[in-house]
């Protein structure tokens, strides 16, 4: 292992100067084409998996490299300007790393950082294990200093760390520097020094603590949005549902503006219609085909706004409320809220509406939680809310949708439901094959006849299950090679 003189060093770094160019750069991976950064390899010393260590933050410049008893020094030429504050910091605790390069006509480019467990002055990386490659991840997941828009799909595994310890935040916030949003970055110093100071309550250290390992377990992404296929996106909704072709179409119309203005719509998506017919489906249709997290507020179970707003820290048992939790849960400031029942929100039980709470979220200001005590950026929020009864919803509510009605299906369009996609579902679901099972035509008659006053698909698809499993039981139980559904079975089974 190379032996560095870190007192010669301390001396040499005051008249050190900085050798590099920071890129900004938005790639979505790091290759030899796309690099973290690029070392001077002049000599050709730099093969892959080069290990050694970067010089302290004053001269924050060169890799320091030993081979074969030859200590070599590399200056760094390029560098991503979201690893800049990364690399001070692992010169300045000296921590031992392995490069993951190739050589180029530029010099020795780096696509990737391994820790190697090692720290020459005797301590983990934060204390914990797999911070760098975690401390990596984000980086290259949030944005440049200037703007840009970043997503990863194939980093390494950083083992799904959170930053829960008072180091690991502290380290966090040296090495995320201005790649986090400037608010949040002050709100998190302010927090932190809270969690650290000995002049306030154990209590109150704690609630600092928790508040910031819930902000800073999120990713707090640029809001400039790919385009969507509208082929793709037809394709996601024919998948999750059956007919509607009028909805469907509106629904790609509405948010394929994000085509030409890299943003989010103005607007979110208001679906009504009896229950049963898909809306929930919809939803979680258009959060796959825009690409993000999602997330679900049910509104039937909320009646007081402190469930979305939080409590405030001074009582003991404080805590954030739903919304700054599906911010937590999905990781990402950039989700789609999925909004059930939207008509129930309306009807609080004496400590306010939360209707008011959702109207704060959906004009996209800014939402803050009495507990997180930080103004949060919402431009990055989708809102897409159910509803069964329009006229239970609030003007200002309906007033911030695009309003988009699913009419009830006809009997016709729940047979083909029933054959085409209820019962293959729940045949390859239990293990059933298709020639084990029979239904007459005068069979499925008397399925659609039984609930022909029902609404939505809900109670076929539940009769396709009800059918499906006494064909199995049948099977088993008395041996037969296949089971047929005439009129009077179906009657027997489902009346």
């Amino acid at each position: 292992m190379p032996v560095f003189d870190f007192n010669q060093e301390k001396k040499e770094a005051v008249k050190a100067e900085k050798t590099y160019e920071l890129v900004y750069t938005s790639d979505k991976f790091s290759d030899a084409e796309h690099p973290i950064m690029v070392l001077d390899n002049k000599e050709g010393n730099l093969v892959h998996h080069s290990s050694g260590m970067f010089a302290a933050p004053v001269k924050g410049t060169a890799f320091l490299y030993e081979n074969d008893g030859k200590e070599t020094s590399h200056d760094i030429l390029k560098l991503d300007a979201r690893f800049e504050n990364l690399m001070k910091w692992l010169g300045e605790n000296h921590i031992m790393v392995r490069l993951s390069g190739a050589n180029t006509q530029e010099g020795y480019a780096v696509y990737k950082i391994h820790e190697t467990g090692v720290a020459m002055r005797g301590t983990k990386i934060s204390g914990e294990n797999g911070f760098l490659q975690f401390m990596i991840e984000r980086l290259i997941q949030s944005d440049a200093p200037e703007d840009s828009v970043v997503d990863i799909d194939d980093m390494e595994d950083s083992d799904d760390m959170k930053l829960t310890s008072i180091q690991s935040i502290t380290d966090y916030l040296m090495c995320a520097g201005s790649t986090l949003p400037d608010n949040i970055r002050m709100w998190a110093r302010r927090n932190l020094a809270v969690a650290k100071s000995t002049e306030v309550t154990p209590e109150e250290r704690r609630h600092a603590q928790r508040a910031l390992s819930i902000m800073l377990n999120i990713q707090w992404k640029n809001t400039k949005f790919q385009p969507i296929d509208p082929v793709e996106a037809r394709r996601i909704l024919d998948e999750e549902l059956y007919g509607l072709e009028q909805v469907k179409q509106r629904i790609i119309e509405t948010i394929i503006q994000i085509n030409r203005t890299h943003t989010l719509p103005a607007y979110g998506i208001l679906l009504i219609g009896p229950a049963g017919t898909g809306k929930s489906q919809i939803a979680y249709a258009v959060a796959k085909i825009l690409r993000m997290a999602w997330t679900t507020l049910e509104m039937s179970s909320i009646n007081d706004p402190e469930q979305l707003t939080g409590s405030s820290r001074i009582y003991a048992n404080a805590k954030p409320g739903l919304i700054m939790e599906a911010f937590a849960n999905a990781e990402s400031s950039n989700l789609v809220f999925i909004i059930n029942e939207l008509d129930k929100a309306c009807s609080g039980k004496g400590n306010g509406n939360p209707a008011d709470v959702l109207l704060t979220l959906l004009d996209n200001l800014g939402f803050t939680d009495n507990y997180i005590e930080c103004n949060i950026p919402t431009t990055g929020v989708y809102p897409i809310a159910t509803a069964n009864d329009r006229s239970a919803i609030s003007a200002p509510l309906m007033s911030r949708f695009a309003v988009i009605e699913l009419p009830d299906y006809s009997i016709e369009e729940k047979r083909v439901i029933f054959t085409k996609f209820a019962l293959p579902k729940v045949l390859k679901r239990i293990g059933l094959r298709s020639d084990e099972i029979r239904i007459t035509d005068e069979g499925l008659d008397a399925v659609m006849d039984i609930f022909k006053n029902t609404s939505g698909i809900r109670d076929i698809e539940q009769a396709a299950e009800h059918i499906a499993a006494n064909a199995l039981y049948r099977i088993e139980v008395e041996k037969l090679d296949c089971v047929t559904f005439d009129a009077k079975m179906v009657q027997e089974l489902l009346a």
